[in-house]
């Protein structure tokens, strides 16, 4: 049979043809008759015939290749290329919270101070630990300090400034407005006096997520030193703990140059806030910063908490919090609740695998001998697989991430999958 390039080389219909052309059509055509227009218009019939035909055995042999190559690509691959426009959708953000404490728990009813702060440093603040500080795996989880305007309640120690009016100092300028100099709270107007909760950097994430903390403050009792830092800050159980949480259910934040603002009122996770109506406030969250600022008025007013404001005396009133907090754990079983919160960035991978894909695994042990052969013969004419981690690599075919899936995945020319890898940064 002739081929294309072949056919391509006889004169083409419609054309004059040259004189040895011409001459040798003579001598093969009667003499005594005209040309007539039926000779060339079957030679040119059965060329294009011929093309045509030549033509589909070769669009036939193209298409075979290709299936044939599909087949062998399905069966053997060992990676997909994504469709960049269908199966990535990049730049999803979410807000995800989580547990504020060590182990990402959102709830803490054990409180322990360490004996390894030094003198200095708790007149100042004290941190606090979710367990015995000698016991391997206890961390500190957030910080107390008592901050006085005039540093009252603890001691100058021969210095200009005394570490109450120091911690206050530090606060105003982190939290407070430029021209502002006291805090300001809905509870008692301007006040000199604040305790102060900051939750640890680490554990904060971006910020402290609003309407999902909760503290629990216990009453001190009559007897309470006026600046003991031990067990003789005593509390009484027998008035009910005070709940606390922010009003963030019920108002909007106010924006300050330190970010959102919420009240801190007396009520509960679950029930909402107390008397929504006329609120009692005791003081400021700064989720931003995770801090809370309770004003020491509305803790002297509502748990008895006697806070030494005596000039140039060692008070130590941050311990009286970290003894109310402690007391309402053990008294009344009940604990700090709070949870922090952070926006990610996602990017969503979707993996397609089509039935005839991915049937055959590569582990050693799916075949057998020098040869390859597939080890069980059930699964040569109907292999089942299962899938258990999808790599994600760049075009230089490094791996760049590794997804494990909750389960294995049964994969077979029966089944199909859809995979969603979600890649967070």
């Amino acid at each position: 049979m002739k081929t294309i390039k072949q056919l391509k080389l006889q004169q083409r219909l419609g054309v004059t043809p040259n004189r040895q052309s011409a001459n040798l059509n003579q001598s093969v055509a009667p003499t005594t008759a005209a040309p007539t227009t039926a000779a060339p218009a079957a030679v040119a019939a059965d060329i294009n015939a011929q093309v045509q035909q030549l033509a589909q055995e070769l669009a036939n042999q193209i298409v075979a290749e290709q299936q044939q190559l599909q087949i062998l690509a399905s069966n053997g691959r060992t990676f997909t290329k994504f469709d960049t426009i269908n199966d990535i959708i990049d730049n999803q953000t979410e807000t995800v919270t989580a547990g504020v404490f060590s182990g990402n728990v959102a709830s803490l009813t054990t409180f322990f101070t360490s004996s390894a702060q030094t003198v200095s440093q708790k007149r100042y603040y004290v941190d606090i630990f979710d367990g015995n500080p000698s016991v391997t795996g206890s961390a500190v989880q957030f910080a107390l300090a008592y901050g006085n305007a005039l540093g009252s309640g603890s001691s100058t120690l021969n210095n200009s400034d005394s570490p109450s009016k120091a911690v206050y100092g530090q606060y105003r300028q982190l939290l407070l407005n430029p021209n502002d100099t006291r805090f300001t709270t809905a509870g008692s107007g301007s006040t000199d006096s604040i305790y102060v909760i900051n939750f640890k950097r680490n554990r904060l994430k971006e910020r402290l997520d609003a309407g999902n903390f909760e503290i629990a403050l216990a009453a001190m009792s009559a007897s309470a030193d006026t600046n003991a830092t031990g067990s003789n800050v005593a509390v009484t159980g027998s008035s009910p703990a005070i709940q606390l949480i922010d009003d963030s259910s019920i108002s909007s934040a106010t924006t300050t140059d330190s970010g959102k603002v919420f009240n801190i009122v007396s009520g509960s996770i679950t029930n909402g806030v107390f008397n929504s109506a006329t609120p009692i406030y005791y003081g400021l969250a700064y989720p931003d910063y995770g801090t809370l600022v309770l004003d020491g008025k509305m803790l002297d007013q509502h748990l008895d908490f006697q806070t030494n404001t005596g000039s140039n005396s060692e008070g130590n009133n941050h311990y009286r919090l970290f003894h109310s907090i402690s007391g309402s754990a053990v008294l009344q079983s009940l604990g700090f609740q709070a949870r922090n919160s952070e926006k990610i960035a996602s990017t969503h991978y979707f993996v397609r695998i089509k039935n005839a894909e991915y049937n055959f695994s590569n582990n050693p042990s799916y075949t057998t001998g020098s040869d390859g052969l597939i080890r069980e013969s059930t699964f040569i004419g109907d292999p089942k697989v299962y899938i258990t981690t999808v790599g994600l690599y760049n075009d230089s075919q490094e791996l760049l991430a590794v997804a494990k899936l909750s389960k294995p995945l049964l994969k077979s020319f029966q089944r199909e999958a859809l995979i969603r890898v979600k890649l967070d940064f």
